[in-house]
């Protein structure tokens, strides 16, 4: 069988590790997949790169990649939405099987993408796109097909889990472990998308899509960062035995579906709090299967390379069989679900932590109680500390048990215009990761 062409665009730290780990496993690839893969081209905008790419001729014209005949199959690593939209779009429809590591393209032009991809009869593969080395698009696509699911969670962006694993674990300053997270290269030099968590909602739609079959809504995502947590918070959090991630969670009711990336306060026993570092992690609940969760590398040259070879040897094998991907390209024509509405933030329902620096004066928590009370939230714990010498304001820390989030907002103000309360409440939810 004639080898598999491959036309690679983008020679950054994703495109090198592609190209290397094509090269090394050469002969278990072919083996693998029935043919031969072969880079028989290579763009990128930037200057030549220093990397050796031996025979293979090299194009700052990306698009002349999109139009050659002899590129059976384009892998588009630029970043980006344009001009990778536009290059994605001139190879389909010049007849190109294509696979990206692009979420940010996924998850705002994805629906025009795919139909363009279904009507020219090709596929436009992107697992990569998502947690990097993790399968879960293949999880969500074929290994958990039989499953209705329910809701799915998870650590979708590694800088923020660094962070805050540093945070947790030496007590330090969020703009403290930033710097270093830049220095390893976990961060870019500006980290705008990582810690505001506007990464974490481009993977959050692509999953709710596959997992829901509902439109990629990346306008309807409430979207929190890491910027404000503070070392006390993770301390409190941490006596009352739950940790601080940030999550990107997709959860259906009755009512509609919810889509929100935020810090959260989850048991420490959860599997998802023992995931440390760079890692990535997402939990999925199924009807059948029950909970499932797939951890792994979220980021990195070659963890995120492995998920853009696997994309290439479905496609061999597809074309080998002379078949073409006759789904639609998020894995299915879109279901019942892609009616349901997206719920605002307010119509959410989570348990929540709420610290408050209030007087250390007699009376001051039967207030806060009556406050919450008359909105209909309950109190699952308190904790006061301490007040620091010279202070007359000590904090107090209260975990509520679930409620509308429209509810905790009116507390929150209520409790804010008291005179013996001082600054803004901080406010975190609180997710057992454990419902049905």
């Amino acid at each position: 069988m004639l080898p598999l062409r491959i036309g690679l665009c983008g020679l950054g730290t994703v495109g090198r590790g592609t190209l290397e780990v094509l090269r090394r496993n050469a002969g278990m690839l072919a083996q693998r997949c029935g043919r031969e893969l072969e880079v028989v081209q290579i763009g990128a905008r930037s200057a030549r790169p220093e990397a050796d790419l031996g025979a293979i001729p090299f194009t700052h014209d990306i698009f002349a990649i999109a139009a050659n005949p002899a590129v059976d199959v384009l892998v588009e690593l630029i970043g980006g939405v344009e001009p990778a939209r536009e290059l994605v779009l001139t190879a389909i429809a010049n007849g190109k099987q294509v696979v990206t590591a692009n979420k940010a393209l996924i998850a705002g032009c994805g629906d025009e993408l795919f139909a363009a991809a279904r009507a020219r009869g090709v596929t436009l593969a992107y697992e990569a796109a998502v947690a990097g080395g993790i399968p879960i698009i293949k999880a969500l696509r074929e290994g958990l097909a039989a499953n209705r699911i329910r809701w799915l969670a998870g650590i979708i962006n590694g800088t923020s889990n660094f962070i805050l694993s540093e945070m947790r674990d030496k007590g330090r300053e969020f703009a403290d472990v930033l710097v270093e997270a830049q220095l390893l290269g976990y961060a870019e030099a500006d980290p705008t998308l990582d810690v505001e968590g506007i990464d974490a909602a481009h993977k959050l739609v692509i999953l709710a899509a596959l997992a829901f079959g509902m439109p990629l809504r990346l306008d309807a995502v409430h979207i929190e960062g890491i910027t404000r947590i503070q070392p006390e918070d993770v301390r409190y959090a941490g006596d009352l035995g739950y940790r601080i991630k940030h999550l990107g969670i997709a959860r259906r009711n009755d009512r509609g579906i919810e889509l929100r990336v935020h810090p959260a306060l989850v048991p420490e026993r959860s599997l998802v709090a023992q995931v440390h570092g760079a890692l990535n992690a997402v939990m999925v609940r199924g009807d059948a299967v029950g909970g499932t969760l797939y951890c792994g590398p979220g980021a990195g040259a070659e963890p995120t390379a492995s998920a853009v070879i696997a994309d290439i040897l479905d496609i061999a094998r597809r074309l080998n069989g002379g078949g073409r991907d006759a789904m639609h390209p998020l894995g299915f024509d879109l279901a019942e679900d892609g009616a349901l509405p997206v719920l605002a933030i307010d119509d959410a329902e989570t348990a929540h932590y709420l610290r408050v620096s209030a007087l250390d004066r007699p009376g001051v928590l039967s207030q806060l109680a009556q406050i919450l009370s008359a909105r209909g939230i309950s109190i699952e714990a308190i904790i006061q500390k301490e007040p620091v010498p010279g202070q007359d304001h000590v904090p107090l820390i209260l975990l509520t048990n679930r409620t509308r989030e429209r509810e905790v907002r009116a507390a929150i103000a209520a409790i804010e215009q008291l005179e013996s309360v001082a600054g803004p409440v901080v406010h975190l939810r609180k997710e057992a990761l454990d419902e049905v």
